[in-house]
């Protein structure tokens, strides 16, 4: 008998296209043979082994997303495409993500991660506060390798919710609300907002609309500008 016990039926979700991963064309509908009669190369995903034990996959997924969502915007980026681009079977993605918002904030978590920013921001001296945090926010939007992610979050969650969601989720409740918390005054909540708005008109200004002098202003110049009115903010009573 010729060999085509190997032949696999479509995958359960019915993707027809290129295969997440597996580098193969395939040969076509199951059953057919190639040349010689041999079995056709499997398309599909790939297997089990490959796509769970594979070297850091997670990782890969995350770092595939950041550049998708970073060049494609939240509406263009699709969980298969952010699998092809790791090398991974799709449902991996979902696996460790569930759904693409849930991608979407792990890969934005990568960029930008609270807890490595609290230590540093409060660590000092009360009435430096505003100084830390403003020269902190403005060292994430410079660096090309943490801004590229950022600014694809921003622009997004202009028209879409769940970027909006991602962006007041990591810059009000995971760092400016965890700062004021640990601040003596009233109303933390509302000064984090306060804080946040003024950041992000910077952002804005300077990153999106590249507005002049700001977009071109030495950045420690808008650090000692800034740090007041953030210290007023988180600072005063």
């Amino acid at each position: 008998m010729t060999g085509d016990a190997g032949a696999r039926p479509a995958d359960a979700d019915g993707a027809a296209g290129p295969p997440d991963g597996t580098g193969g064309t395939g040969a076509g509908e199951a059953g057919e043979t190639g040349a010689g009669g041999a079995a056709p190369r499997r398309r599909g995903r790939p297997s089990r082994k490959a796509a769970t034990e594979g070297p850091g996959a997670r990782t890969r997924i995350l770092e595939a997303a950041r550049t998708e969502f970073a060049e494609r915007g939240y509406d263009k980026t699709s969980v298969r495409g952010i699998a092809k681009a790791a090398g991974v079977d799709a449902a991996l993605v979902h696996h460790y993500f569930g759904t693409k918002d849930g991608v979407f904030a792990a890969a934005v978590e990568v960029t930008f991660e609270p807890a490595l920013v609290l230590p540093a921001v409060l660590g000092g001296p009360p009435e430096g506060l505003g100084e830390r945090l403003a020269a902190f926010f403005l060292s994430v939007w410079e660096d090309p390798a943490t801004r590229t992610p950022l600014l694809a979050v921003l622009r997004s969650a202009v028209t879409h919710e769940a970027a909006a969601n991602v962006l007041r989720d990591f810059v009000l409740r995971r760092l400016l609300e965890r700062i004021t918390a640990e601040l003596d005054v009233p109303d933390p909540t509302l000064r984090a907002e306060l804080a946040a708005s003024h950041m992000l008109g910077i952002v804005m200004l300077r990153y999106v609309l590249r507005a002049e002098p700001l977009a071109s202003a030495d950045p420690a110049e808008i650090v000692a500008m800034t740090a007041p009115t953030l210290q007023r903010y988180l600072g005063e009573r």
